[in-house]
């Protein structure tokens, strides 16, 4: 072994590492996720010139999406989201579950409780404040600590052995072990000093000039001139903090209730009384113990024993009785203006928007003071990249504190105009795009209390080539049993469309134990309930996203044409849950089936299947449907036509055409004859048609046919 030695000065870079069987089953989710909501408000930080954190602290999360502030906390472990909670104090909360930062099951987990997630402050100067003059802090100031927490929410109830924890943390003095630094140099350095021209594998390359001399590295491949290699150059340490525990709360025996009735928040005051924590480098933590399912059913093992912990509040001269708080502000998250969907093609609402939409909708709006105040709500709705806009005032209107009233009411006079306002306009019809959105942001405000309050929230309405009855966060699992069984979702087409393939989300388990295989089936109407079978992709597994709670495309070979009432869903091949994505905020039941003997029922379990039908185009989102050039596409001419038509296919490579269908808006058959390049069309009356071409490998295309006269 070659020892290889560097002896310069060089500028060190840091870099800091900083319930049983069942027909249907509901379990834990895939992983934190990305909603279709977002709202950054901008936050006031307390801190020192030094960039300390000072009093007062808090976070109602707001000002968060996915992860916590930086600024505020350490760690990244918790979900702060809209939806896992219900009514919670303000809009979002934070999630304790059993997944990592990145959504993955902790490797960890087992059956037994372990601790999962952390949520950890920055450090707090609880020694001084500093405004409007410094001043020391004892506990003759009257220090309180306060929260809300709420077991299980939409998720998954913690059982009786897990538990939420709270901490406080101080420096004991001294300094402990926190990570190596490294620096990155190039190996010419090396190579020149030691007047050689390469290093081998398993050559020891000792720490340059300024670090540690001790420290050094073993080769691990063959390196030459214009490489560059990475050395550990120093220890780094940190102060040693001694944790307390303060505060905790254990689950509950499960029951047989998805979303028990009593799972409200709860709010906790604790005085900090003690003087050890009267530091400058105060900090506290919490924390859950969790535990997966156990290996009977392995597809369950997925995320699982939530809580929600919302408005945290550390600040000097407050009582056991400062549990109001001058704020009004909007709880859960912001609703869909759509009747049925959340998300549907922008055709198909084009084509019927007065059905499509909402008449009106519901909002919650809180007082968390113990006096009454006098709201002011609106909303306004602005067309991305487009011209459309159009608000609502709902006017002003006394809250009752939380506690008296709860949220503003749809029964009173002038409190159904801020708590059940009315969609104020449809939105626009534009033949020449194929999807939009809209931003839709409400407002709610106080101007006469003594400060200025003032909350706000966001939706993002979006028309894309996609039918979806879930919110895009998948709060549970769902599953069947046993093998054999079938789920089904009914869907609507008001005009025919081509259905190009499925969207899914499948939740990820702990060693991917779902991944079974199934098949997506497409069926047709029957009075009601799934009929007969358009279509079946066989033999597929569940694709996870790279992406937090993203969805995977299976396209379809053979495009269809779909009209009125059609069902997407699986059929599952194996034992055990698949763990299908499942939102328990949008309740689709109505239109859930599942067959396990032969017999279509509708699902028992509120809330929606993850499963979105692709039409129109393949791109997830576009503004033209510009076909794909690698397959073949039908050129029509003249398109519009009279009488009639030239069909030629371009980029048909492969493809052998043999059957011509023609379809009117209803989906009725018209015409359907062997392939042929001239096709008389003159017996059409003036509109739009679909022209569809089967090939001999079961390809199928289509494209639209204008008859104008």
């Amino acid at each position: 072994m070659k020892f290889i030695q560097a002896i310069i000065f060089i500028v060190l870079f840091f870099v800091v590492l900083s319930k049983g069987e069942a027909q249907e089953v509901l379990s834990g989710l895939q992983q934190n996720g990305l909603v279709n909501e977002a709202f950054q408000k901008e936050k006031q930080v307390n801190r020192t010139g030094e960039g300390q954190l000072t009093l007062p602290f808090k976070d109602d999360f707001s000002s968060s999406n996915v992860y916590p502030n930086p600024q505020l906390w350490l760690d990244q472990n918790v979900f702060v989201n809209k939806d896992f909670s219900i009514d919670p104090p303000t809009t979002a909360a934070a999630t304790f579950d059993v997944l990592d930062e990145t959504g993955s099951v902790y490797a960890i987990a087992t059956t037994t409780p372990f601790i999962a997630d952390y949520l950890t402050s920055q450090q707090i100067r609880l020694d001084s404040v500093f405004y409007p003059v410094v001043e020391e802090i004892t506990p003759a100031d009257s220090v309180y600590f306060s929260f809300y927490y709420q077991m299980q929410g939409r998720g998954d109830r913690p059982e009786k052995l897990d538990s939420l924890v709270l901490q406080f943390g101080y420096p004991s003095g001294n300094m402990v072990f926190d990570f190596i630094d490294s620096i990155t140099l190039p190996v010419d350095t090396y190579l020149l000093l030691n007047q050689i021209d390469t290093i081998f594998p398993n050559d020891t390359l000792f720490a340059p000039e300024g670090c540690d001399p001790a420290f050094y590295y073993v080769a691990d491949r063959l390196l030459t001139w214009g490489d560059d290699v990475t050395v550990p150059c120093d220890t780094v340490l940190k102060p040693e903090i001694y944790w307390r525990s303060v505060w905790s709360v254990p689950g509950v025996s499960i029951t047989d209730t998805i979303i028990p009735s009593n799972d409200e928040f709860h709010q906790v005051l604790i005085p900090v009384t003690d003087t050890l924590y009267y530091d400058a480098e105060f900090q506290f933590r919490f924390y859950n113990y969790g535990s997966i399912a156990s290996t009977t059913n392995p597809g369950n093992r997925g995320n699982v024993d939530q809580w929600n912990v919302d408005y945290i509040y550390l600040n000097m001269n407050r009582s056991k009785a400062d549990s109001t708080y001058d704020i009004v502000s909007f709880s859960n998250r912001a609703p869909s203006f759509l009747k049925r969907y959340e998300s549907m093609p922008y055709k198909q609402y084009r084509s019927d928007p007065t059905n499509a939409v909402k008449p009106e909708f519901e909002i919650s709006i809180t007082n968390l003071d113990n006096v009454t105040h006098q709201t002011h709500y609106w909303y306004n709705v602005s067309q991305q990249s487009g011209s459309q806009r159009y608000g609502y005032d709902g006017g002003s209107c006394d809250l009752l504190p939380y506690t008296l009233g709860g949220f503003q009411s749809c029964s009173s006079s002038c409190g159904a105009a801020q708590a059940c306002p009315p969609v104020n306009s449809l939105f626009a019809l534009q033949t020449d795009i194929d999807s939009t959105s809209y931003v839709i942001r409400h407002f709610v405000s106080d101007s006469n209390a003594s400060k200025n309050l003032v909350d706000s929230l966001i939706y993002h309405q979006g028309f894309y080539n996609y039918f979806a009855y879930d919110d895009g966060t998948p709060e549970l699992g769902y599953g069947l049993e046993p093998a054999g069984a079938y789920v089904a979702v009914q869907f609507n087409m008001v005009i025919p469309d081509t259905l190009f393939g499925v969207q899914l989300c499948f939740n990820r388990t702990l060693n991917d134990a779902n991944n079974k295989y199934f098949d997506i089936v497409v069926w047709g109407d029957n009075n009601g309930k799934p009929g007969n079978i358009l279509y079946r992709k066989e033999n597929q597994r569940p694709i996870w996203n790279e992406n937090i709670y993203g969805f995977s495309m299976y396209s379809f070979v053979n495009p269809l044409i779909v009209s009125g009432t059609f069902y997407v869903g699986l059929f599952q091949n194996e034992m055990g849950s698949l763990n299908i994505g499942y939102d328990a905020v949008n309740n689709s039941s109505q239109y859930t089936f599942y067959n396990v003997s032969d017999e279509w029922n509708e699902s028992q379990y509120d809330g929606s299947l993850m499963i979105r039908p692709v039409v129109g185009s393949k791109l997830f989102v576009g503004t033209n449907e510009v076909p794909t050039v690698s397959e073949p596409t039908i050129v029509i001419a003249p398109n519009p036509a009279s009488g009639s038509i030239s069909i030629t296919l371009a980029d048909s490579k492969g493809f052998n055409p043999e059957t011509i269908c023609l379809y009117d808006l209803s989906g009725r058959i018209l015409l359907i004859k062997p392939f042929q390049s001239l096709v008389d069309v003159s017996c059409l009356a003036s509109g739009m048609y679909f022209l569809q071409i089967y090939g001999d490998n079961h390809q199928t295309i289509s494209t639209r046919l204008m008859i104008a006269r």
